[in-house]
């Protein structure tokens, strides 16, 4: 009486326990809809990873389910058998590996175009700086043309010269900026070839004040940011695409054994069961 009880009661509470985690799916599916953008690709992408990632939680509550109705009929009572839930379950399983089958391409073919959009996308911005920079460049070489913007340029290298000229001559200075904690450890390697080799000074003051040098300097840096960018897109878009493609197929193909199995084992169940009158 002890044990038909216990069986009772585990059948009950795995019931009430896979259920829940379906419908809890469901709750969530919908919510997940909200707002409808079909025609959203990001909307799209979106509903695919949410879905995929809760997709392991009804197949926790089909696999629970099944579980209750195998310790029911491994009990001998003569208990009523209440509402069998499994051919809904089994077909539910069916439209869920469907389901799960048609996200794998669609999700794939969407990450896709969304990559190459972000993409392009980055590469108009880089080409729009760039066209910036070099009209700012124009106008700058433009302006140097004249002796005043000349005599203003070499006013400042002179500056630039005697600033860092008087720091290296003053040994005292100079240590200190060597031991300045918040003054770069790139800014106190110059300091040191500065000190090592004067020259070095006029060509660093030279490369700083060229405006091609400068431009072509922002150019680089637009460029690798570009490249950085355009990189870190295509893989975020390569791991999403292999993380929820690879789980979206793995759940159809668990949620169709159970379904087309249990479907198939039921009809000979019921096949076997109408031809025994027969005999």
């Amino acid at each position: 009486m002890v044990n038909r009880f216990a069986a009772l009661n585990t059948a009950l509470t795995l019931k009430v326990v896979g259920i829940i985690c379906i419908l809890s799916f469901f709750v969530d599916f919908m919510i997940l809809l909200l707002p409808f953008q079909p025609t959203d690709r990001g909307w799209q992408i979106s509903l695919a990873t949410a879905l995929v990632d809760r997709g392991i939680v009804p197949l926790v509550g089909l696999g629970l389910l099944f579980a209750a109705y195998w310790i029911d009929s491994a009990d001998a009572s003569d208990r009523p058998a209440g509402i069998d839930l499994r051919f809904p379950a089994l077909i539910l399983s069916s439209i869920l590996g469907l389901m799960f089958l048609l996200i794998f391409p669609l999700h794939l073919n969407n990450v896709r175009q969304a990559s190459t959009q972000t993409v392009n996308q980055i590469s108009q911005d880089a080409n729009q700086a760039e066209n910036q920079l070099k009209n700012q460049l124009s106008q700058f070489q433009a302006q140097l043309n004249n002796d005043q913007a000349k005599a203003q340029l070499e006013q400042l290298r002179n500056q630039a010269r005697t600033q860092f000229t008087e720091l290296l001559k003053d040994d005292q200075k100079y240590k200190q900026a060597l031991e300045n904690p918040q003054l770069p450890a790139e800014q106190k390697e110059l300091l040191k070839k500065f000190k090592a080799n004067p020259q070095e000074l006029d060509k660093f003051i030279a490369q700083r004040t060229d405006p091609q040098g400068v431009a072509n300097q922002r150019l680089n840096q637009i460029r690798q940011r570009r490249d950085e960018a355009e990189k870190q897109a295509k893989d975020n878009a390569w791991k999403s695409g292999l993380r929820i493609g690879i789980s979206s197929l793995l759940l159809s193909i668990g949620y169709i054994i159970i379904g087309w199995t249990g479907l198939k084992g039921m009809g000979s169940l019921q096949g076997g069961g109408r031809r025994a009158p027969a005999r």
